[in-house]
């Protein structure tokens, strides 16, 4: 029974490709998609931004993968990882004294923690206007959390709260996708006006998806490293 599912599977997947590659002009009517992009690129979608007009709206498929498999990574890593966690009764002082990190560390982490998650938010709500987007903003956040697990090895976040932002921001994202598939016919189109290139409010869909990128890749990175502060404790 088991071979005759896969099987099927298989055969389903098959007739997919055939069926995408089957549309595909291969070697008729040549674009160069470089020039293209740079002189569509604003018009179609209000970024000023080449390359996210590209990840985002021309390739967005390919955006939608790179965080699938983040999210499959952060799980197989917490797979890995998971153990009971045993309470460790009658520690002695002298241990968490010598585990403490020195004050100039945990002096600079407090100072600079909130502002390492306010660039990180600058970076992927401006991804539209300037270098840099969702993946790069979570990475600086995530940066920001594993620079407090340094200077306070024995903090943890709270799963629950990170767990539920992380979802809910995977959801933003393909929910963005589906409503551009049910407007317009295609997956991630940008069916918000697109507003003033250049300006903050601008580029439709974009910064939203951006915004719900950055949460959830630093939420992601962040727990991978809770994973692993916690293996270690």
């Amino acid at each position: 029974m088991r071979r005759i599912i896969s099987l099927i599977i298989l055969a389903i997947i098959a007739v997919g490709f055939i069926l995408t590659f089957s549309q595909i002009p291969f070697g008729k009517d040549k674009i160069d998609v470089a020039n293209y992009y740079i002189k569509k690129g604003i018009e179609e979608t209000g970024a000023v931004n080449i390359v996210t007009s590209v990840v985002l709206n021309y390739r967005g498929f390919d955006t939608l993968g790179e965080v699938t498999v983040l999210f499959i990574a952060a799980l197989g890593l917490g797979a890995v990882l998971f153990v009971e966690r045993k309470v460790q009764k009658n520690a002695s002082n002298s241990e968490d004294e010598s585990k403490r990190a020195s004050l100039i560390l945990r002096t600079g982490s407090n100072l600079l923690f909130p502002l390492i998650l306010l660039f990180g938010a600058y970076v992927f709500v401006h991804g539209h206007l300037t270098p840099g987007g969702g993946f790069q903003g979570g990475a600086i956040i995530a940066s920001g959390f594993l620079l407090m697990y340094l200077a306070f090895p024995k903090q943890s976040i709270d799963k629950k709260s990170s767990s539920v932002v992380e979802s809910l921001s995977g959801l933003v994202f393909v929910g963005i996708g589906l409503l551009g598939l049910i407007f317009s016919g295609y997956f991630l189109t940008n069916f918000l006006p697109k507003g003033i290139p250049n300006t903050l409010f601008s580029a439709g869909i974009i910064p939203i998806i951006y915004v719900a990128v950055g949460l959830k890749v630093g939420f992601e990175l962040t727990g991978i490293i809770d994973d692993l502060m916690g293996r270690s404790r």
